[in-house]
């Protein structure tokens, strides 16, 4: 099924098919294309996850989902408080507490998100 959805994207994007997306996932195995420094970010912010298995976890699916080449204008990157991170953030039940306490007292989700990422999960193991 992948391959027949990898030969209709690329097709639609030779006839100039808007909205194809990025066909280049095909070519690179599945793989999203992501601009180097996107890349870097992204298995950087992996050193915030709350475990070392976790951070284990977490560069192993980047090396498994991303794959350097064209940067990726769709892939939701944040800094707050001088911490970027890009994409959907798996945090651990502290920090989803973090995140739902600072959001009640009034902080955006997202920072709320970033923050709590980034500088709730000291205590690691």
């Amino acid at each position: 099924m992948h391959k027949i959805i990898c030969v209709a994207a690329l097709a639609a994007t030779v006839f100039g098919t808007t909205g194809a997306g990025y066909a280049m996932d095909c070519v690179t195995g599945g793989k999203r294309q992501v601009s180097r420094a996107q890349y870097r970010i992204l298995i950087r912010q992996c050193r915030y996850a709350d475990t070392k298995t976790a951070r284990r976890e977490c560069r192993a699916k980047v090396q498994r989902t991303y794959t350097i080449g064209a940067a990726n204008p769709n892939l939701d990157c944040r800094t707050y408080s001088s911490v970027t991170v890009c994409g959907k953030l798996k945090l651990s039940p502290r920090q989803k507490a973090c995140v739902r306490e600072s959001v009640r007292s009034g902080l955006t989700f997202r920072r709320s998100e970033v923050e709590c990422y980034a500088f709730y999960g000291k205590g690691r193991n």
